[in-house]
């Protein structure tokens, strides 16, 4: 690449240093359509990864997309750091979307489909297919368990154009009456009932709207029915909070979650054979219900879907329990400290737990310390953050029992948590009836630090336990998500968590803390602070490196720090997962900087940070990506991991990330990524070798 890189004093804000947010997230979700096209990986895995695929495209709809637009919509017009304006953002999000929404359909229809028919899965999606036994079962289906619940909603002088919630399948029913008159109807698909109805046999299915579609007459009796059309709308989901001007933020947070069902809509989606004028029947009812001051829905907002509306219940589908079908079973262990059944207590004050999950198990370990807290009446307190809940939360039961056996209990919920706002909701009120201390964090700013503290009385001192991890405190997750997490009873640790629980739940302002690095307050600069060591020892000769891992790299200050650490010598290794807007291999700026992803069975996750120091390597993990929404507007927490075991053994993970030639990506300087492919070598593939890494020996 050439251009500002060219010159001896580079300008290391120049647009062309720097990849698109928007762009780059949607190359993440390319990476991970790869692994549904990819024949080397299992077939119903395959299914999984093209539900991922399009449950990921929802969410980037209903927050970055509804965002984008609201920028058009205010005329907003200031350029992203790669010079894009919010227009030609859309634009380009537009065409990419298209292009993979194509390779999707393609990969669901002409790839899977067959595949999965060759294994005795059968998923019929044209009514045809159906013989005359799996139609009598279907017609029967239909008359006990669906007909009962449809509501065939006619749209005329008499009947408004209906409300159309969120990401639900909708039919659009087209008639002719008695009069000859062509009419409107819309039927919802309820999401109450399986999108996968079974057919006869084992394995069998068809989807939930073709059924539907097929048995109109029983709705529409006497009526001339012309055509049935399914259709999709996609709302803006994103809270508009100001927390400055909200006397009770749990009430108006409820309040927005039952307004956003109302929101913006800003997709639509439809099968290609819908009529053109179906198409601007939809667009002109869709826009006589949306603000005036928001931007109008056109045809850049119509995406073609050839295959299922709503990829995402493929899921569902990918869960079928055939093994042969899927990835080999996988068992966390327990870490060998742990495995003995001592008090954990014992366990944690003789030194540090460097977990890792999914290798680990969460239930033995995190899991095991919150109930021993729970149980142990030593235990006087316990505070915890939770960003994320889930709908039925075995931790939070802990918690609640805690409570009632008297303890000191205190809950930070994040009530903002995108889309677990309604299950957050639920756990404080239900926390505030049996005496949890809950709170909603610091004003206007989120909490998405992990961290739990554990006040126990021992003898006659207080000792404090700590809990400092990467990921949500949700079991769930925790099967699928890698995360780093440290069982510590570190003096400084603890009170420094104190000191952060204190600001959390108060109005403290603590001058600094021990060892604990907090964003928004000091993390920034404690990032740029060890890139200029870096430099400095690049300078003098010594040891110098930078091994990151992190879910995104979007901070322009963070950048331009990497860019001039790669100038002054220092090797830059990063581990992205998703979003990167940094150009590594630029002749001049980041010739030193590379990049890759990790894509495959388990959702990287983890954030962990070495910096080599002259060969006195500082370590740490954390909650935060290098991002300015971690950086500037949340409550982040990094650790130091300290004992030099635990750093070894997170810098040889790391080390194995970088050998992958099975699940890794490498970011050119074009801003392409390409996946590696073992040529010459072993393959090396990260998460099979770490599943084996951590089998006891003998199993």
């Amino acid at each position: 690449m050439t251009g500002p890189a060219d010159a001896v004093d580079v300008d290391l804000g120049h647009p062309a240093l720097y990849l698109n947010r928007e762009l780059s997230w949607l190359e993440f979700n390319r990476r991970v359509l790869h692994e549904a096209q990819d024949p080397r990986t299992p077939l119903l895995e395959r299914v999984k990864f093209l539900g991922i695929f399009s449950s990921n495209l929802d969410e980037f709809f209903q927050v970055r997309v509804a965002g984008l637009r609201k920028q058009v919509a205010a005329r907003y017009q200031e350029p992203t750091p790669e010079g894009l304006t919010p227009e030609e953002q859309l634009a380009a999000i537009s065409t990419l979307v298209r292009e993979l929404q194509r390779q999707h359909d393609v990969c669901f229809s002409k790839d899977l489909l067959p595949a999965l028919a060759g294994h005795g899965v059968e998923l019929l999606t044209d009514w045809a297919e159906l013989s005359a036994d799996d139609r009598e079962a279907v017609e029967r289906y239909f008359g006990e368990q669906v007909f009962p619940v449809l509501t065939p909603l006619a749209v005329d002088p008499a009947h408004p154009f209906p409300y159309i919630s969120n990401l639900s399948i909708s039919l659009a029913v087209i008639l002719r009456g008695p009069d000859g008159e062509e009419k409107f109807a819309r039927l919802k698909v309820p999401k109450i009932l399986p999108r996968w109805v079974r057919l006869p046999g084992v394995h069998r299915f068809v989807p939930l709207e073709l059924v539907i579609a097929n048995h109109l007459e029983s709705l529409f009796p006497g009526v001339e029915i012309l055509g049935a059309y399914p259709f999709r709308i996609t709302r803006n989901t994103d809270l508009e909070i100001d927390p400055e001007e909200a006397e009770d933020l749990l009430s108006l947070i409820q309040e927005e979650v039952r307004a956003r069902r109302f929101a913006e809509v800003v997709r639509l989606e439809l099968g290609p054979s819908t009529p053109e004028s179906l198409r601007q029947l939809l667009l002109a009812e869709l826009n006589a219900d949306q603000d005036p001051l928001e931007q109008r829905l056109g045809t850049d907002d119509l995406y073609e879907v050839s295959g299922l509306l709503d990829g995402s219940d493929l899921l569902s589908l990918a869960g079928l329990e055939i093994p042969d079908l899927k990835d080999p079973p996988h068992t966390p262990v327990t870490p060998a400290r742990l495995a003995a059944g001592r008090n954990i207590f014992d366990v944690i004050r003789e030194g540090d737990v460097l977990l890792h999950h999914p290798y680990e198990s969460f239930s033995t370990t995190v899991e095991r310390f919150l109930q021993a807290s729970t149980e142990d009446p030593d235990v006087l307190a316990i505070k915890m953050t939770m960003y994320r809940t889930g709908g039925d939360s075995h931790i939070a039961r802990m918690l609640t029992a805690a409570a009632e056996r008297g303890k000191q209990v205190a809950v930070l919920i994040e009530l903002q948590a995108r889309f677990d706002e309604e299950n957050n909701i639920r756990w404080a009120q239900r926390f505030e009836d049996v005496g949890v201390h809950v709170s909603y964090g610091v004003s206007g700013l989120k909490t998405h630090a992990k961290v739990i503290l554990v006040v126990r009385r021992e003898g006659e001192a207080i000792r404090r336990y700590v809990h400092i991890g990467t990921g949500n405190y949700q079991p769930k997750t925790a099967r699928t998500y890698t995360d780093f997490g440290l069982l510590s009873s570190d003096p400084d640790l603890g009170a420094d968590l104190s000191d952060l629980f204190n600001v959390l739940t108060g109005f403290a302002t603590p001058t600094g803390y021990r060892k604990l690095v907090i964003a928004p307050a000091g993390m920034r600069r404690m990032l740029l602070e060890r890139i200029d060591a870096e430099i400095g020892h690049a300078q003098a000769g010594r040891p110098a490196r930078i091994l990151a891992k992190m879910n995104a790299l979007v901070d322009p200050a963070v950048m331009s720090g990497l860019y001039r650490a790669s100038r002054a010598g220092v090797d830059v290794d990063l581990i992205v997962r998703g979003i990167c807007c940094l150009r590594p291999g630029i002749r001049g700026v980041s010739e030193r900087v590379r990049v890759i992803s990790i894509i495959g069975r388990f959702l990287e996750h983890s954030r962990a940070w070495w910096f080599e120091n002259g060969g006195a390597p500082e370590v740490y993990i954390s909650s935060a990506d290098w991002m300015p929404r971690n950086l500037d507007r949340r409550i982040e927490a990094a650790s130091p991991v300290l004992e030099p075991a635990h750093q070894e053994s997170i810098r040889q993970l790391l080390e194995l990330m970088w050998r992958d030639n099975r699940q890794a990506w490498e970011l050119d300087a074009d801003g392409q990524w390409r996946q590696r492919r073992a040529t010459t070598s072993p393959e090396v593939a990260t998460h099979p070798a770490l599943i084996e890494r951590y089998r006891p020996a003998g199993q």
